[in-house]
Order: C-alpha cells, then sequence, then structure tokens
C-alpha cells in the first residue's frame, strides 16, 4: 500500500501542478515600489496592518511585498557590544504594488498610514537604481558599528597601556571598530591606535 501510494505523489498530472503554482507568483511588469509614510515608530504595524488587509481583501495580485528597511547596528554602551536594529528611512514604508485606484485605496485607508511619497496627490514610484541601492544596503551581511565620537573630540582612554590618558581623536575607523588618539606622552604627541570600548567622552 504504502508503495502505491508513494507512486502516487509523483505522478506529474495528479500532484506537481498543486505544488508548483501557490509558490510561483508572478509579478507583472507594471508593478513599482512606492514609499508610504506612517507615524514614527509604528513602522512595524503598517506592515503587519497591510498585510492582513492584502489577504482579507485579497489583493495579492496587486500588492506583493511590505518592507521596512532596517540594518543590523554595533552600539557601544556602558562598555559593551550590543546589536541593535535600526530602521534606515524612520516613519517610511516600501510597498511593491501595481497602482490603481483599488490598490492606493487598500494602502492608503492602512491604520497609521498618512500617505504616499509623490507630487502633489500622486503616488511617485521609486527609481529602479535607487531600489536596487536600497535593497542591496538591507542584504549587507556585516552589522555598522555606531560611532558616538567625531573628529577633533577630546576623549580619555579607559582602558590598556594608556588607560587615563587624554587626548584628541585624529581618525576614525568604524569598519574596524577603532580610533587613532593623539595623547601627550612626554610632552610629545603620540597617536596611538585605540577600540572603541577603550574610550570614553571628556
Amino acid at each position: 500500500m504504502a508503495k502505491t501510494d508513494k507512486r502516487a505523489t509523483t505522478h506529474p498530472d495528479v500532484v506537481e501542478p498543486t505544488i508548483e503554482q501557490p509558490e510561483t507568483q508572478e509579478i507583472p511588469p507594471e508593478a513599482a515600489w512606492y514609499v508610504i509614510h506612517s507615524y514614527s515608530g509604528y513602522e512595524n504595524k503598517v506592515k503587519k496592518n497591510l498585510e492582513h488587509r492584502i489577504e482579507s481583501m485579497d489583493m495579492q495580485g496587486k500588492i506583493f511585498q511590505v518592507v521596512v528597511p532596517t540594518e543590523e547596528e554595533i552600539e557601544l554602551k556602558d562598555g559593551q557590544r550590543r546589536v541593535v536594529e535600526r530602521r534606515v528611512f524612520p516613519g517610511y514604508v516600501l510597498v511593491q504594488m501595481v497602482m490603481d485606484e483599488q490598490s492606493w485605496y487598500v494602502v492608503r485607508n492602512t491604520p497609521n498610514v498618512t500617505g504616499f511619497v509623490g507630487m502633489g496627490n500622486k503616488p511617485t514610484a521609486l527609481p529602479d537604481e535607487e531600489v536596487k541601492r536600497i535593497m542591496r544596503q538591507l542584504e549587507s551581511e556585516e552589522p555598522k558599528i555606531k560611532v558616538d565620537f567625531k573628529l577633533g573630540q577630546k576623549v580619555r582612554i579607559v582602558e590598556g597601556a594608556f588607560a587615563e590618558f587624554t587626548g584628541i581623536v585624529q581618525e576614525l575607523h568604524p569598519d574596524k571598530g577603532r580610533a587613532r588618539v593623539m595623547v601627550s606622552f612626554f610632552n610629545r604627541d603620540t597617536p596611538v591606535d585605540v577600540d572603541f570600548l577603550q574610550l570614553e567622552k571628556v
């Protein structure tokens, strides 16, 4: 009996179309990415609400993706590194859709949406190059380090061989999480490379 069932499930006329069809949704060429404005801090709620409306109002054929652009950032706080998620465009949500009166109505009347970005009352589609740039940014795997220090700022070194020395930030290297600080050592200005975690503002 088990062998008969296995042969039946691999029959191309019976099963394959029902497996393949739901997973492949063709996005029509007239679809474009638009930007909607939301109340700040409500971006994820807008995404959830809109996705619910797309399903309940059967708009899957006109509204395809809802994206809240975020990126990971390493925050240095109290001598600790922690990874936090930061919104790239606070107050904005991206929607891939075919724009017509019906789809506009569904998106525009989603709770906490204040409107589309565009000229006057006409939503403006994002240029393809801008969409590609944003998507590349979102796909970046390496989290960025949030830098609270500025060039020329006075800082104190709190760890390492130069602990308790004060100096001036000369260079910043956020990709490495390090800074070059000019300190006075035996009455001579000496550049010192230190980790951001070893610095504090004066």
